[in-house]
């Protein structure tokens, strides 16, 4: 029978079991509800969800094989001072999950868990073995990193993103605007395509730093003098991909012709895919899943 290992991954918006084999995996997520009009969930209220939710999930998962090791993310960031209330949900039901089955229990960032996942769902697992530039942008994160091997997975340096909104709240902003459902960010990408003028704006950069809340005051004021849904979407979309292509460009200035991966939810975006060098994920594998945990498991396990 062959060796599985599984993971977990219980973020602000989704939960998420997953089972890796070494080389195919399955994952099962689920959304949290958010309520129409809000951009997003209280972590006491993510927490219960979390807990709600992950029976039914792991209820979903095709075990077919020995559990040699049961991984989760712990937190945000590999750093000390990273914590998150609702990643309890996932980290403590893997830890008894493993202490039940006699198996070792491997903890690892939510951020290394979306290189992982970009990485092997691109065909591109080789790069988690070399120094890299990786971008994570999602709703709550919009950092560009770089990211050098580390045990079973890697470490990273931020070295540069947003200083205030991040590109995942700006689209959900943007949703909220034009009355889209949360999360909006496929429903704006859809809308996005159908402008017409497609207004630019360029916005200062300060190294690898940048700043949206000039972007949303902008369309904002847009939408205030009557500006249509469609020009709106792009407008949004485009300045951040804007952003990223020019801070992309300077990060490869400063560290060298490195190679450059994409992960979190923004990333399955089609005018970020169209415009922006690198490798990117599925698109299933962009938004927040437990995949890559359960890959880095399978990594750590296999090392002991």
């Amino acid at each position: 029978m062959k060796k599985i290992v599984v993971g977990f991954d219980t973020s602000n918006y989704t939960t998420s079991c997953a089972v890796f084999d070494g080389e195919t995996g399955e994952n099962r997520g689920q959304l949290l509800k958010v309520e129409p009009g809000k951009l997003g969930l209280r972590q006491s209220e993510a927490l219960f969800s979390h807990v709600r939710a992950l029976p039914e999930i792991a209820d979903g998962l095709t075990l077919d094989g020995d559990i040699i090791a049961v991984g989760a993310s712990t937190k945000p960031r590999e750093t000390e001072d990273s914590y998150m209330p609702c990643f309890l949900a996932g980290s403590s039901q893997g830890a008894v999950l493993a202490k039940m089955l006699g198996v070792p229990f491997f903890g690892f960032s939510h951020q290394q868990g979306h290189i992982a996942a970009a990485a092997w769902s691109a065909g591109h697992m080789e790069i988690l073995e070399m120094p890299h530039i990786a971008w994570h942008l999602s709703g709550g994160t919009t950092e560009i990193l770089y990211v050098v091997p580390w045990k079973s997975a890697v470490k990273c340096e931020i070295i540069g993103g947003t200083s205030d909104v991040s590109a995942g709240q700006l689209i959900d902003r943007t949703g909220q605007l034009l009355g889209l459902d949360f999360p909006a960010g496929k429903e704006l990408d859809r809308l996005s395509h159908k402008a017409v003028h497609r207004e630019r704006y360029d916005m200062k950069l300060s190294g690898l730093t940048f700043s949206l809340s000039g972007v949303e005051h902008k369309m904002k004021q847009m939408l205030e003098k009557g500006a249509d849904k469609a020009e709106v979407a792009y407008f949004s979309l485009d300045s951040i991909v804007s952003a990223v292509e020019r801070i992309t460009a300077r990060a490869l200035e400063k560290y060298g012709d490195l190679p450059v991966l994409y992960s979190g939810g923004v990333s399955s975006n089609s005018l970020l895919r169209e415009r922006a060098r690198g490798i990117f994920p599925a698109p299933e594998f962009a938004t927040d899943n437990a995949m890559g945990t359960a890959i880095l498991t399978y990594r750590a396990v296999n090392e002991t």
